[in-house]
């Protein structure tokens, strides 16, 4: 066991990615500043935070870029319907054999869909991403192979820049195109798990942060309350913070409608000044 903190970031849009930062920045008015941690997990939406609080900018500067139109990045606008993606996934994982071959298949999908070009999404990335230099800190980013499914975890050390590990984390399934690095086409981390709590294993405390929750539509080979389960028969101390009713209200119902970035991360502000008394206020399984 690790004497030390684990934060998990997870995925959820644009939307999840301005909540978290508000939810961020609410704990640390609160007193509950999570962001030291030693090691940082992000996945997709959380994959952005990651590196937004890794630049080293402080939390009312990032929590400004979400809700000041003058410093909020330049989104492309899209519709996502979560409960008919689930359905379209789930169509597609009918019949499957194992967890490699539901990512395969979603993979497929993926490499199938006609979308935006590669270099238009980047610069998506590149402006939302403070700085495009990976920090110092242990922080790591999750993608699929889009080919054969494996997972891939990028950090300092894997030779893959920043802005191409974030905009990998971040390529929904068809919604955005997958990201070619090194020659091999990479897709959402959020496609093995929402959140992949499980790569923080062996760290005495964990905070997840998940902007889908336990209850999840999307399917997924690991759901969020087996892997904390597993988590916590391992020793670690979880606590998972998931939107409460005024932060689900504010995302709506197109979590990749820029729209969402204000209401998002003022309701995600909101809630997290609710833990003055502790994480323990906030706990989705409390």
């Amino acid at each position: 066991m690790v004497d030390g903190q684990a934060l998990v970031l997870g995925g959820g849009g644009v939307a999840g990615i301005a909540w978290i930062t508000g939810l961020l920045a609410g704990l640390a008015e609160a007193g509950q500043d999570v962001t030291g941690a030693d090691l940082i997990v992000g996945t997709s939406a959380g994959s952005a935070v990651a590196a937004q609080v890794g630049s080293g900018l402080a939390l009312d500067q990032l929590f400004r870029r979400q809700t000041e139109p003058a410093l909020q990045s330049q989104e492309i606008t899209a519709k996502l319907d979560l409960d008919q993606v689930a359905a379209d996934w789930a169509e597609i994982m009918q019949g499957v054999t194992s967890a490699d071959d539901a990512l395969r298949r979603v993979g497929a999908f993926a490499l199938a869909a006609d979308t935006v070009s590669e270099a238009e999404r980047r610069a998506v990335i590149e402006s939302r991403l403070p700085s495009h230099e990976w920090p110092p800190r242990r922080i790591q980013i999750v993608a699929i192979d889009a080919e054969n499914g494996q997972t891939r975890v990028f950090d300092r050390d894997s030779g893959v820049g920043l802005v191409d590990a974030v905009a990998a984390s971040c390529a929904v399934p068809g919604v955005w195109p997958p990201v070619t690095i090194g020659g091999r086409r990479y897709v959402d981390g959020g496609v093995r798990s929402t959140d992949n709590a499980d790569l923080a294993a062996g760290y005495e405390r964990i905070v997840v942060v998940s902007p889908l929750g336990y209850n999840s539509a999307m399917p997924s080979p690991m759901p969020l309350r087996a892997v904390v389960g597993q988590l916590r028969e391992g020793g670690s101390d979880v606590t998972v913070i998931a939107p409460d009713e005024a932060s689900v209200a504010a995302v709506g119902v197109n979590a990749l409608d820029p729209a969402t970035r204000v209401p998002a991360a003022q309701a995600g502000l909101a809630q997290g000044r609710l833990a003055r008394g502790g994480l323990a206020a906030l706990a989705a399984d409390s």
